[in-house]
């Protein structure tokens, strides 16, 4: 389709989905909710997202007791519609997770040390840290990661670099009880990536979509699949609902990123414009599309 605005289509489009928390055997989580239901209702919205994604960056806690039939059902599940997307498929430790069933479930290894690699998708750079603590709900990186990753990051990428990891390094003013199983010593983290060729931070963790910067970079943390965080609960210190699941799209540019959330659930529609219009936008000189477009008497009414 035609440029129709000032800025040129995205170089690069990354699905950023956290926090699926597939149980083994497929119970419900909570007794309540079916969390395998829910990352097929995501991988469902995601397959008429367009342009289609590069690459499916899933941010931890991927099954909800490490149980090895769950990283089974969520490998069978993901791979296929990653493929029939043309996407790779990141995989990122969370708290919930642990490193031998996560090692032996997804990447048909026995290595159970840090789960940190490097992927590549059309000169993007997608890093994910292992930033899980064995036996604990906080996040950690140890010296010898941050060593691993200063080395990575020593050679710039030619379109940048994402750090995927469970643990947002940033402020929790909106859920103050996740302060308490926050990543520690982000300073650490902070000097390793000043200077460098990171241009953003996916994270997860807090069950909520939320936004910051840390040390200069953008961080973007994508709400779950499974169930959610209610931001202002009424009489709970922490309130968790099945309600408002969604993913981030992200779309890099030269200069930037942009982060569009998604929800699972499509909501009743109120107004629409056809597939149509796109042929006759097309059919036109831009400068006539746009006022068709623009006009008060055209199908766009935003």
């Amino acid at each position: 389709m035609k440029q129709l605005g000032q800025y040129v289509a995205p170089r690069h489009a990354v699905a950023h989905l956290s926090d699926p928390h597939l149980m083994g055997s497929g119970g419900l989580h909570h007794g309540v909710v079916d969390n395998t239901a829910n990352l097929r209702r995501a991988l469902d919205r995601l397959a008429v997202v367009v342009p289609a994604p590069q690459a499916l960056v899933f941010t931890g806690d991927l099954a909800d007791r490490a149980e090895p039939d769950a990283y089974e059902t969520l490998r069978s599940i993901v791979e296929p519609a990653a493929a029939a997307m043309g996407a790779i498929v990141v995989w990122t430790m969370g708290n919930h997770d642990e490193r031998a069933p996560f090692a032996r479930g997804l990447f048909d290894s026995d290595h159970d040390g840090f789960q940190d690699r490097v992927h590549e998708v059309d000169g993007l750079r997608i890093v994910a840290l292992d930033t899980s603590v064995p036996g604990y709900h906080h996040g950690d990186l140890r010296p010898e990661q941050l060593a691993w990753l200063a080395d990575v990051l020593a050679t710039p990428a030619e379109h940048g670099t994402l750090l995927a990891m469970h643990h947002p390094p940033l402020p929790l003013p909106m859920l103050r009880a996740a302060e308490l199983i926050e990543l520690h010593d982000q300073q650490a983290l902070a000097d390793v990536i000043s200077g460098t060729d990171v241009r953003g931070i996916l994270a997860g963790h807090l069950h909520l979509s939320t936004w910051s910067t840390f040390a200069g970079v953008p961080v973007s943390v994508a709400s779950a699949s499974c169930y959610t965080t209610d931001p202002a609960p009424v009489d709970r210190f922490v309130s968790g609902v099945d309600a408002a699941q969604a993913f981030t799209m992200v779309h890099t540019y030269d200069d930037r990123l942009v982060h569009t959330l998604v929800p699972l659930e499509r909501g009743p529609e109120v107004t629409h414009v056809g597939t149509d219009i796109t042929e006759a936008l097309e059919s036109v000189p831009l400068e006539q599309a746009r006022e068709l477009a623009s006009s008060k008497t055209s199908q766009f009414n935003t």
